[in-house]
């Protein structure tokens, strides 16, 4: 949905703030602003992940601004991805393209061509673009929600990951329950955990599934599809890997002793290949492990699934 408007400029003199939350409605519209990144792949144009209402699309603008409040609009171009599960809200980019947006520091999306009275700018991030990496594994875990406190599960899979060669785990939160809530706060202040606020539920009616006939709602499962696409973005220039995982799923090497290895072997077979697809498979929590070591005493009194106690998994599922 292309707006070929021609770009000018104009001052902004109020004070531009980052705003507290990660979603932030675009005004006079249905539709929300996430984040914002440079995207040097297409010639640093600014790529915001947004949550756009598919049945309410309008014409929307790219107020872009730099460190001396001088902004700019320009057209924007909305994608809406595919996989959108029939729901009326969801994950989209909106593609501000236009002339020396590197120098841009904060963007807006709006319905008007151009609003002095707007503060709530979102930070532009990856404008520089890194030559090393920060981490070489970040596990992405899908969002948060409901009353979850599975504590010895939670536990179990970050020690495992750390085992594994995992430095960095990204979990979006939306709610969960007490004794999780002080066992994530834990691994934040270890500095493995990064813990990004999610308030879908403040925004919109959210489903707790992916089939809309039953599963009802705005969006599909609290906006997973959201968030694992802002975390790609988020990690872009400071992960080597990214792994887009549910906080019950784990991939687990059989043939090497971690992450880094599997990949090194995965990448020299295939050089040209970037993104790899991991075979899932079910391993119930109805069937355990019969010997019982893993049924610790000390771990009785804390909740949560011991997923050491399950080795079983299900058998192929042909289609």
């Amino acid at each position: 949905m292309p707006i070929k408007d021609s770009e000018h400029a104009f001052c902004n003199t109020c004070k531009i703030t980052d705003p507290l939350n990660s979603i932030t409605p675009i005004k006079d519209s249905e539709h929300f602003m996430v984040s914002a990144f440079i995207d040097h792949r297409l010639d640093g144009v600014i790529r915001v992940i947004s949550i756009i209402n598919r049945n309410s699309l309008q014409p929307l603008y790219c107020i872009h601004c730099s460190a001396e409040q001088v902004c700019k609009t320009v057209h924007t171009e909305v994608q809406i991805h595919d996989d959108h599960f029939a729901f009326p809200f969801h994950v989209s980019d909106v593609i501000c393209k236009g002339r020396h947006m590197q120098n841009a520091t904060h963007v807006l999306i709006s319905t008007k061509d151009s609003d002095n009275s707007a503060t709530e700018y979102l930070p532009i991030k990856n404008r520089v673009r890194m030559n090393t990496f920060k981490y070489n594994f970040t596990v992405c875990s899908s969002n948060l929600f409901g009353d979850y406190n599975s504590v010895l599960q939670f536990v179990q899979t970050m020690e495992m990951y750390k085992l594994l060669g995992v430095q960095h785990v990204v979990i979006y939160k939306t709610s969960c329950g007490p004794d999780l809530e002080k066992l994530l706060k834990h691994y934040e202040t270890e500095g493995m955990l990064e813990i990004v606020p999610w308030p879908i539920d403040q925004f919109l009616n959210q489903s707790s599934g992916w089939n809309i006939k039953h599963h009802k709602g705005d969006i599909q499962y609290y906006g997973q599809l959201v968030t694992l696409n802002e975390c790609i973005y988020r990690h872009m220039y400071q992960s080597k890997y990214v792994l887009l995982n549910d906080i019950d799923e784990i991939i687990m090497p059989y043939k090497h002793t971690s992450l880094p290895s599997v990949m090194e072997d995965l990448q020299s077979a295939h050089p040209n290949i970037g993104v790899f697809l991991i075979e899932n498979h079910i391993f119930p929590k109805t069937q355990f492990e019969e010997s019982g070591k893993f049924k610790r005493a000390e771990w009785n009194n804390i909740p949560g699934v011991n997923i050491m106690e399950h080795i079983y998994r299900e058998p192929d599922r042909k289609n």
